[in-house]
C-alpha cells in the first residue's frame, strides 16, 4: 500500500557496482575440478564459509527460513530472501548462489526474482520444480506435487530471458526423486530443463545412500553439469560424488546445524552454572568476533576520516 506522497517502487532495483562474481561462478562450473559450496544465512556465516576455503556460498532457503524462526515452506518472502542474499554477497569475495525455491511463484514471479537477484550482484540462483508453496524436501508426511513439465520449462525460459548478462547462472532443480517419481521421470525433467538452456541441473535426493543419484548420473548424457546436496547421504565424499559425475556439491545447511548445536550446549551450561567462566574456554573469544567483522578496518577509517577530538561546530575548516 502506498501512502500519499510516497513514490512507487520501480520494477527492479538499480544495479549495484559491477561484480565479476557471476563470471567467476560460471568459470568454476566450467573447470575440471568439483565446485564445493556451503550454506549460510547471514554475512558472518558467509564469511566463515569463505574463510574455510569453499568456492562459493549457498544462500540457503532452509537456513534463512530457520533464522527467521519459521519452517522452510515458502513462508519467507522474496524480498526477505533477497536481502539475506545481498548481505551475504557483500560480506565475501566468492560467488553466492541463492536458493530461490520455486522462483517465488509462477514464471512472472521468476522474472522479477532474476532481475532483482542479478542486480544485487548474486552469482546465480536455483529454481526448483515443486509447486508453490513448496515444502522442504526433508519434511515427512507431506503430499508432494511437482509442477507440470511444460509449465516449469516456460518458467526456466522466462528466468533465462530475464538475465541482463549471460554470465548470471540459472540452476534448474528437479524434485522428482524426492517426490518418489523415479529415476526415469527425474531424467526426463532434467533433460527438458537442460535443453531449455539451464546452466546446471540440481537433482535432489533424500535417500541415505547415493545409489539413486549414481543411477541418475550414469544415465545422464548431456553436457549440462550436475549439482547435488549431500544432506541425507552424508557419508558420500566430495571425491566420490565428483567421480559419479557431479560438478557442484552443496553442503547446504551444515553451518546452521553446527551453530545450533553449539549454542544449545553453551546456553544450557551457562543457565545451569550461572557463571560465564563455565563456557569461556568453549566459545570464540571476543577478539575473534572483532577480527571477523573487520574491526581493524573500522579503526583505520576512523583515524583517516574522523577528527581526533570533538570540535566546536563553529570552528572554521582548515583550507
Amino acid at each position: 500500500m502506498l501512502f500519499v506522497g510516497q513514490p512507487a517502487m520501480s520494477s527492479a532495483l538499480p544495479p549495484e557496482k559491477k561484480s565479476p562474481k557471476s563470471a567467476l561462478l560460471r568459470k568454476l562450473l566450467a573447470s575440471s575440478s568439483p565446485t564445493v559450496i556451503a550454506g549460510a544465512h547471514d554475512g558472518l556465516g558467509a564469511r566463515l564459509v569463505e574463510e574455510a576455503g569453499f568456492d562459493g556460498v549457498w544462500a540457503s532457503g532452509f537456513e534463512v527460513s530457520a533464522a527467521h524462526g519459521v519452517p522452510d515452506a515458502s513462508i519467507i518472502t522474496m524480498t526477505e530472501m533477497l536481502e539475506s542474499a545481498r548481505i551475504m554477497n557483500q560480506a565475501v569475495t566468492i560467488p553466492v548462489v541463492a536458493d530461490c525455491d520455486t522462483g517465488f511463484g509462477n514464471a512472472i514471479n521468476a522474472i522479477r526474482t532474476v532481475e532483482l537477484f542479478e542486480a544485487a550482484g548474486i552469482g546465480g540462483i536455483c529454481i526448483e520444480d515443486n509447486v508453490f508453496p513448496k515444502r522442504c524436501s526433508f519434511y515427512t508426511g507431506v503430499s508432494r506435487h511437482l509442477a507440470p513439465v511444460e509449465e516449469q520449462r516456460l518458467k526456466i525460459q522466462a528466468a533465462l530471458d530475464a538475465r541482463a548478462s549471460p554470465d548470471f547462472v540459472v540452476i534448474a532443480r528437479t524434485e522428482a526423486l524426492v517426490a518418489g517419481c523415479g529415476t526415469e521421470e527425474a531424467l526426463r525433467r532434467a533433460a527438458v530443463y537442460a535443453d531449455t538452456g539451464a546452466d546446471a541441473i540440481l537433482v535432489h535426493s533424500k535417500q541415505s545412500t547415493v545409489d539413486e543419484l549414481a543411477e541418475f548420473a550414469r544415465a545422464w548424457k548431456r553436457p549440462t553439469p550436475l549439482v547435488c546436496v549431500p544432506t541425507t547421504y552424508h557419508r558420500a565424499s566430495v571425491e566420490e560424488l565428483s567421480r559419479l559425475g557431479f560438478k557442484m556439491i552443496v553442503f547446504a545447511n551444515h553451518g546452521l546445524r553446527a551453530a545450533v548445536s553449539g549454542m544449545q550446549t553453551a546456553l544450557r551450561k551457562l543457565r545451569q552454572t550461572g557463571v560465564a567462566s563455565s563456557i569461556e574456554d568453549e566459545i570464540a573469544p571476543i577478539a575473534e568476533i572483532f577480527r571477523l567483522v573487520n574491526l581493524d578496518r573500522l579503526r583505520a577509517e576512523e583515524r583517516n576520516y574522523l577528527p581526533s577530538e570533538r570540535q566546536d561546530p563553529t570552528t572554521p575548516v582548515a583550507s
